[in-house]
């Protein structure tokens, strides 16, 4: 005889959810027990400009996540926060792709291991995501600056084995499935995958667009496309710098790709005042 309940029965999250809270508060163990590395101050070229912008843009010491945001993390973000779900999120804030890989709300299923990098993500949401834990995406200066540091030099560009792997996977098809977030090499800074895994949504991506309004900025036009912005370019051989104006250039915020996830920045702490 099946034994009765002697008080109402209580809603229980389903197991994935529960295992990616979990996982979300052991990140920072398992990230070495610090989930944010610093980046020192310094200043960023941009590889295209136009005419007006500045030739360098200075870039104040912040910190920046480790790992890019997981599946099981992300999880735990729409579980506490109900209306980032898949069948839920505002239209205005995602398209049909959002989370299209996952099984369902709370479940990532098969194709989307918990310890991988989320994808098929919005910047609303990754935005909203940053905010919940009182961080933000990191502004394209930083973000360049950050992924300029090769395995044991501030500059990749002079390390023979960083810019191998960097060219190897950018002529590689995005893997399926992703791998784990920590199965890379720390760089300079302590930083992993900004480079070999996915790409990654920055809080200004849309100042990379190319094209302006066709009367007040025809020279601007004129020295970011094709021809014009390799003649412009502060770098014409850093091809990963031009994939990377390319793809920032053709995203809207409400999209999310296969090979497009996230990480957070912060600012660092103001020091002390002094008595």
């Amino acid at each position: 005889m099946p034994l009765r309940r002697t008080s109402p029965a209580r809603p229980r999250l389903p197991l994935l959810a529960l295992l990616g809270l979990a996982l979300a508060a052991l990140a920072p163990a398992l990230r070495g027990g610090e989930a944010m590395a610093v980046i020192p101050a310094g200043a960023y070229r941009p590889i295209a400009r136009a005419t007006t912008d500045p030739e360098i843009v200075p870039v104040t010491a912040f910190r920046l996540d480790v790992l890019p945001v997981t599946n099981g993390e992300f999880l735990a973000f729409v579980t506490a926060h109900p209306q980032w779900r898949r069948s839920r999120v505002s239209p205005l804030f995602a398209d049909e792709t959002y989370l299209a890989h996952w099984a369902g709300d709370l479940d990532p299923g098969p194709s989307a291991a918990l310890d991988a990098p989320v994808v098929h993500v919005s910047w609303f949401a990754a935005r909203a995501y940053a905010r919940s834990l009182d961080k933000r995406l990191p502004a394209l200066a930083e973000w360049e600056l950050a992924a300029a540091a090769g395995y044991d030099t501030p500059s990749g560009r002079d390390e023979p084995a960083f810019t191998r792997d960097l060219y190897a996977w950018l002529s590689a098809p995005t893997a399926d499935p992703l791998p784990s977030v920590g199965a890379f090499r720390p760089d300079f800074h302590g930083v992993r995958a900004l480079h070999g895994l996915v790409w990654e949504w920055v809080d200004d991506f849309d100042t990379a667009m190319v094209t302006g309004e066709s009367r007040a900025d025809a020279a601007r036009d004129q020295n970011l496309f094709c021809g014009g912005a390799a003649a412009s370019a502060t770098d014409p051989g850093d091809y990963s710098a031009f994939m990377r104006q390319a793809l920032r250039s053709s995203l809207k915020a409400r999209q999310g790709t296969a090979s497009l996830g996230f990480r957070c920045a912060a600012d660092l702490p103001l020091p002390p005042s002094a008595p």
